[in-house]
């Protein structure tokens, strides 16, 4: 029998799941045993669970989980080396150069664990069958705002932390940018067809920031883009990977710009195809952005789990996304999960 465990997220701040209660009484009553850990930070209350008729067990329990138990996650393991016996669903950041996922990869080899990344549950098509990117995108593009308003005063973004709704972050917004006596910025969103540029658009939209969407037709040409130092606020949404153009160079830091705000919401500060290379680290929580220049100012916001600003909303949305492909668990050798242990395969060789 198919064996799903839903572990507890033990990073800071990150408040998501994967599976709601009701995704969970499905699987349920498809077959498939669900175990999920108490979590003292998650969004959706472990009663919910209970009701559904989920096994609970102990908070961050999963590395005595059974041997054939398929561990259920978000975001990143704790980092201690261990060898990783299981079999993992997770974002593992570890398949497009990171410098960071080869510690991890190293542990699936070490364990005989295999990683099925939720980036690469992908159709026939190539295209995801479920992703973050439209909540990353909403949030981004706010955190972004939020560091130009804070430019106004002379001042270097505050510390963020997630809301109860999304209207209660738009609320916020709208109050900061009514005190201003300036001008709204611009914006401009490259890869505004996607879910996460859409995202950072519609966010723009919503606070009457004019928006410029560019996708792949106004980036074929591959640079340099003098159009994106015209704009006050820069959107980065799409992924890192080979043939990505750069989009904001390194002399971009001492050019003649309106930039002065870059949400960097694809993220992948240790890729070497990085598109947004005047910054080499992301962001967090307690200081969401970096300054990268001075004179002209020039902060980049790189925040890597945007989503979980918006919790409730993000995951919600996601687990409805993700479960059709959770109920053919039962077949880890075809669709999505065959094409994606033959991702993994490529990059951890037996």
């Amino acid at each position: 029998m198919t064996h799903l465990w839903v572990r507890a997220e033990q990073r800071a701040n990150e408040d998501r799941v994967g599976l709601t209660p009701a995704g969970a009484k499905a699987l349920i009553d498809a077959g498939i045993t669900v175990t999920v850990e108490e979590s003292a930070t998650r969004i959706i209350p472990l009663p919910g669970y209970v009701d559904a008729g989920c096994a609970i067990t102990a908070e961050n329990s999963w590395p005595d989980a059974p041997h054939d138990a398929i561990v259920f996650g978000l975001k990143e393991l704790p980092e201690d080396g261990t060898p990783l016996p299981h079999r993992h669903i997770m974002f593992g950041h570890a398949f497009k150069g990171q410098h960071s996922g080869k510690a991890l990869l190293d542990r699936f080899k070490a364990g005989d664990g295999t990683l099925y990344d939720l980036e690469y549950l992908v159709e026939e098509n190539g295209r995801r069958v479920a992703a973050f990117g439209y909540w990353a995108g909403y949030a981004g593009a706010a955190v972004t705002l939020k560091a130009w308003i804070a430019q106004q005063y002379g001042a270097q973004c505050d510390a963020v932390s997630s809301y109860a709704n999304k209207d209660d972050l738009i609320a916020e917004l709208a109050s900061a940018m009514s005190d201003l006596k300036t001008s709204r910025p611009n914006a401009i969103v490259i890869g505004a067809k996607g879910r996460v540029g859409s995202g950072a658009a519609d966010l723009c939209e919503t606070m009457g920031v004019p928006v410029t969407k560019w996708d792949m037709e106004e980036t074929a040409a591959g640079g340099p883009f003098p159009e994106i130092l015209q704009h006050n606020l820069f959107f980065n949404s799409i992924l890192a990977r080979p043939g990505t153009p750069v989009f904001v160079p390194t002399t971009a830091l001492t050019a003649d710009r309106a930039l002065s705000a870059i949400g960097d919401i694809a993220c992948d500060p240790d890729s070497d195809y990085n598109p947004v290379p005047v910054y080499d680290t992301a962001t967090s929580w307690d200081d969401p952005v970096v300054r990268v220049a001075d004179a002209p100012v020039l902060d980049v916001m790189a925040i890597d789990n945007l989503p979980s600003l918006l919790p409730l909303e993000s995951s919600e949305d996601y687990a409805a996304q993700l479960l059709p492909s959770l109920l053919t668990l039962g077949d880890l050798q075809a669709g999505v999960w065959g094409r994606a242990f033959e991702t993994f395969k490529k990059h951890v060789p037996d």
